[in-house]
């Protein structure tokens, strides 16, 4: 199963493609891991997006789409995997399907996790990550065990600066322009499924993968 899940920023993609690894023994695939991952190995790929990124600036789709290509060479792909974070525009879904297709893959099923922006600025707005391994919570609706520091590694927990309720809005006004076309895009493959990721966590999560199964 080769699962690609959409959303606006504070729908919960990488919370539910974490859980989806789990619960289908499939890898958990984020072009931000793979960035990260290539500037500490020191590729080449992550030596051209450290000088980039050093800048101040935003690593290419070229470039991304290069460490993506790579990755798909691991052999923990060949039964499928969860991509989170990609593609984000209509052109990064072109080079997704170009990429797959020169292996003789493609994607199986796109799901939209369709949030509404109250819950998405509520759940923003609240949100502390881990300084040190990056994971999320939040202070009501997943709270560490102790306040301030992550249950993962015991690193410190911080609150994006970005994370307040005037950026938040401008991030999703700016999505959904980008969005759009992309839909649309997956809608004519017949691959799109729309879910209210509204609902608790683990019901989005039981109903994601009710259509994974009901595609094998």
């Amino acid at each position: 199963m080769y699962l690609v899940l959409l959303g606006p920023p504070g729908a919960g993609k990488g919370t539910q493609a974490k859980r989806l690894a789990e619960k289908l023994n499939l890898p958990h695939i984020s072009t931000g891991d793979i960035l990260r991952q290539n500037v500490k190995n020191d590729t080449a790929l992550g030596r051209e997006a450290k000088g980039i990124m050093d800048k101040g600036l935003l690593v290419p789709d070229a470039l991304v789409a290069g460490m993506l290509d790579e990755r798909f060479n691991n052999p923990d792909i060949k039964n499928g995997f969860i991509l989170d974070g990609y593609p984000r525009t209509l052109p990064q879904a072109e080079t997704l399907d170009n990429i797959l297709g020169r292996k003789g893959l493609s994607v199986d099923l796109v799901v939209y996790l369709n949030t509404s922006d109250e819950v998405i600025i509520k759940r923003l707005t609240g949100r502390l990550v881990c300084s040190k391994c990056g994971a999320n919570f939040h202070v009501s609706n997943m709270p560490p065990k102790k306040a301030g520091i992550c249950d993962n590694c015991q690193g410190q927990l911080y609150q994006r600066s970005d994370d307040n309720e005037v950026t938040v809005r401008k991030r999703l006004e700016v999505y959904k322009n980008e969005v759009a076309s992309l839909i649309k895009y997956y809608e004519q493959q017949n691959k799109l499924h729309s879910l209210n990721a509204d609902l608790d966590a683990l019901e989005v999560l039981g109903q994601i993968i009710s259509l994974c199964d009901s595609l094998k």
